[in-house]
C-alpha cells in the first residue's frame, strides 16, 4: 500500500519555494521533484508544455506579472485511483500585486487573487504529469476586463475548508474509501436527470442544506442546493440535456483523502450545445469536452463543500471565440502598460 503521508508530502518543498518566491529556490525544488520528461497539462491558453519549460513559459510569466505573488494553499490531498496510479491534488490561491499585465490582461496596481487547481501524477517518487487549471478569469474579472457574459452566481475570493483541515496529516484510508465512494453515488445520481425528473438525483441525500458550491469565475458560487441548482446546474442541463451520454469515451482519475475526494478525467466531460441557457453561450449544435478539477469535502455523510474549476477557455475556444482575443478589443482604449506605485516613506 501507498505510503499518503509521503506522497501528501512530495511536493511540499516546492510549494514551500512559491511562498516565499524567489527564481532560484523554485527552480531548484522544481528540479528535485520533476521527473526530466514530465508533461505538463495547464489550462488554455498555455496548453501542454514539457516539464522543463514549465518556469519559463508559465510561472515566470505569472511572476512577472505579479512581482510578490505567493502561493497559498488550503487543501492538500492524496491518494490512489482506480487504476493504480498516485495523485496529489492541491488547492490555493495565488496572491500578489499586480503591476505588469498578465495574458493581455491590464494591471490594477492593486491586490489580485487566483485561485489554482493543481493535480500531480507520481511514479518511483516524481512528478510526471501535472494537471493545472488556473481562474483566469477571475483575474480578468478583477481587472474590469471580463468580455464575456455576466456569472449567475456570485464572485468573489473563495475560502478554503470551512474546518480549516485542509493541509492533513497522517492516514485515513477506511475515511478515503467511504468517501469516495459517496462521490461516486452522487454523481450517478446526478446522471439521472434530466431523463428522469429533478427528484431522482436525490439531492437532499447527498448534499448539506448549508452546502457551498465554489464553480470558476464566468459561472460563479452558489449556496445551498437552490442556488446550486438555480445559479448553475438548471443552466447547465437546459443547455447540454446529453450530459452522460458519452462517458464510455471518458477516463476518469477517482482518488480520496479521509473527508476529501478529487477527481480528473482531461476531458472528463463531453456533450453538445443543443440548446441555449449556459452562459450566454448560442445552441451550435457543437459537442464539446470540458476539463474540470473538482474537490469534495464529506462532512458527516453529506458533501458540505465542492469547489470546482473548469476550464472556460478552452471551451470558448472550441466554439471559436478567442475571449483573449475579444478581451483586448476591450482594452483598446485602456491603458494596458504597467504600474508604477511610489514606496512612500513616513517619518
Amino acid at each position: 500500500m501507498i505510503n499518503i503521508s509521503s506522497l501528501r508530502n512530495l511536493t511540499s518543498q516546492m510549494h514551500a519555494a512559491m511562498y516565499d518566491w524567489s527564481e532560484e529556490s523554485v527552480r531548484v525544488a522544481l528540479n528535485k521533484v520533476m521527473a526530466k520528461d514530465a508533461v505538463v497539462h495547464m489550462c488554455h491558453p498555455f496548453g501542454d508544455i514539457a516539464g522543463a519549460d514549465y518556469y519559463d513559459n508559465v510561472l515566470a510569466p505569472l511572476r512577472d506579472a505579479l512581482p510578490d505573488v505567493e502561493r497559498r494553499q488550503w487543501i492538500v490531498m492524496a491518494g490512489s485511483d482506480d487504476h493504480g496510479l498516485d495523485w496529489i491534488g492541491i488547492a490555493g490561491t495565488y496572491i500578489g500585486t499586480f503591476i505588469n499585465p498578465f495574458l493581455d490582461i491590464q494591471p490594477t496596481g492593486h491586490l489580485a487573487h487566483m485561485r489554482f487547481h493543481e493535480y500531480y501524477r507520481v511514479e518511483k517518487e516524481k512528478i510526471v504529469e501535472v494537471q493545472a487549471i488556473w481562474d483566469i478569469p477571475e483575474l480578468m474579472m478583477q481587472a474590469g476586463a471580463w468580455p464575456m457574459a455576466p456569472s449567475l452566481g456570485r464572485e468573489g475570493l473563495i475560502p478554503g475548508p470551512a474546518t480549516c483541515d485542509g493541509l492533513r496529516t497522517g492516514s485515513y484510508q477506511d475515511t478515503s474509501i467511504k468517501s469516495k465512494q459517496l462521490i461516486i453515488d452522487m454523481l450517478t445520481a446526478m446522471t439521472r436527470h434530466p431523463k428522469e425528473p429533478p427528484d431522482a438525483m436525490e439531492m437532499p441525500r447527498y448534499w448539506h442544506p448549508k452546502m457551498n458550491w465554489y464553480g470558476p469565475a464566468g459561472i460563479g458560487t452558489g449556496r445551498g442546493i437552490s442556488g446550486f441548482r438555480n445559479w448553475h446546474q438548471i443552466p447547465f442541463l437546459a443547455g447540454m440535456p446529453d450530459r452522460g451520454a458519452y462517458r464510455d469515451e471518458l477516463t476518469y482519475h477517482f482518488f480520496a483523502d479521509g473527508p476529501y475526494v478529487a477527481v480528473t478525467g482531461w476531458p472528463n466531460m463531453k456533450q453538445t450545445l443543443s440548446d441555449g441557457g449556459w452562459m450566454g453561450i448560442a445552441p451550435s449544435g457543437q459537442t464539446v469536452t470540458m476539463r474540470s478539477l473538482d474537490f469534495w469535502r464529506i462532512e458527516g455523510d453529506q458533501i458540505r463543500e465542492n469547489w470546482v474549476l473548469v476550464d472556460l477557455l478552452d471551451l470558448y475556444q472550441q466554439l471559436g471565440v478567442d475571449v483573449l482575443k475579444r478581451m483586448c478589443e476591450f482594452n483598446k482604449a485602456r491603458p494596458t502598460g504597467p504600474i508604477l506605485i511610489a514606496n512612500e516613506v513616513v517619518d
